[in-house]
This record gives C-alpha cells, sequence and structure tokens, in this order.
C-alpha cells in the first residue's frame, strides 16, 4: 500500500470519529507529543512492537495535524527532504550533525 492510501484511509478514520473537524490543530499536536512519549519509552525498553506502534501512532496524529491544516503529510515530507537532499555533512558519534561548509 502507497503511503498516500494510508493517509487517506487514516483521515477517513479520523473523519468517522469525528476527530476531523471537531479537533483542532493545537489539540491534536498535544496527542502527537504524548505518543512521542509512549514511544521515547519503547526505544528506551527497547521494545520493539512498541516501538513499531508508537511510529505508527505519531504518524496518525501528524496526519490529523495535517489534514487540520488544509495538508498532507506526504507534501510536507516532500517539502522537508526539498529543503535537506543537498546538505552536506556526518553525524558525530555524540550525535551532532556537522554541516560542511
Amino acid at each position: 500500500m502507497q503511503f498516500e492510501d494510508v493517509e487517506a484511509k487514516v483521515i477517513q478514520w479520523a473523519r468517522d470519529r469525528q476527530i476531523v473537524p471537531n479537533a483542532t490543530p493545537a489539540s491534536q499536536m498535544l496527542k502527537t507529543v504524548s505518543e512521542v512519549g509512549e514511544l521515547a519509552d519503547a526505544i528506551a525498553k527497547h521494545d520493539r512492537e512498541g516501538i513499531i506502534d508508537g511510529i505508527g501512532d505519531v504518524l496518525v496524529t501528524l496526519v490529523i495535524v495535517a489534514k487540520l491544516e488544509g495538508l498532507s503529510v506526504v507534501d510536507c515530507l516532500a517539502s522537508a527532504y526539498e529543503t535537506i537532499k543537498d546538505r552536506r555533512g556526518v553525524l558525530t558519534p555524540e550525535g551532532v550533525f556537522v554541516k560542511e561548509g
């Protein structure tokens, strides 16, 4: 299944449950932050199933935030990629990305 297909299914799921249009971008963003916390917890515990669930839950909330803002997550991701695609640099062992130039 293509990402766009899953995005459309998530949006329909959110409509069916009245999340769209009754949620606000701010309330949905708070849900995203909550899901990121759960994901971080799963990563800390090396809980693979929790990580899979957490990543999925974060993406679901971001799809809904985007929809509430009149955007598409795919378009937002494409825009971010266009911004970073030509960046050069390396990630140090300490976790710091050092840009070239």
